[in-house]
C-alpha cells in the first residue's frame, strides 16, 4: 500500500462520517500539503476495487465511503443526509429466497431526517 493510500484507507475507516472524494481530499491534504485531487480519486478507486472500504451511492449525489463493518443506512430523502443504522442481518433470509449465495447487498432506508421533519413541519404551520 502506498502512503496516500494507506493515509485514505485510515480516514475512511477512522471516520464516523460518509465522506467525499472531496472530503477525503481536504483532510488529506493536512499531512501531504502537495497531494492533488486526482492521486486522491485514483487511490480511493483503488482502495473500493480491492475491497477494502465500500461505496455508498445516492442518485443524484456525490458518492461517499464508508469502512466495511457490516451495517445498513438511513438517508434523507430531502437534504442527503446520511446516517448509519443496524438492521436485522438479512443474509441468510436473503440467501433462502435467492436458492444460492451472493456476493453482498445494500440496505438504503429513505426517509426525512428529523432537521427536515423539523422544517416540514414549520412549513405545515405557516
Amino acid at each position: 500500500m502506498t502512503k496516500y493510500e494507506r493515509e485514505i484507507y485510515h480516514i475512511i475507516t477512522g471516520s464516523v462520517k460518509h465522506l467525499t472524494v472531496e472530503q477525503i481530499y481536504m483532510e488529506i491534504k493536512n499531512k501531504y500539503p502537495k497531494v492533488v485531487l486526482a492521486t486522491v480519486y485514483n487511490n480511493v478507486n483503488k482502495l473500493w476495487k480491492a475491497g477494502l472500504i465500500r461505496k455508498v451511492s445516492v442518485e443524484n449525489m456525490p458518492d461517499r465511503y464508508d469502512r466495511l463493518t457490516r451495517h445498513d443506512h438511513l438517508v434523507c430523502q430531502r437534504c442527503g443526509r446520511l446516517a448509519d443504522i443496524s438492521f436485522e442481518d438479512l443474509t441468510v433470509s436473503l440467501r433462502r429466497q435467492l436458492g444460492e449465495d451472493f456476493l453482498s447487498y445494500d440496505l438504503k432506508v429513505f426517509y426525512l431526517c428529523p432537521d427536515c421533519r423539523k422544517q416540514e413541519k414549520n412549513k405545515d404551520n405557516i
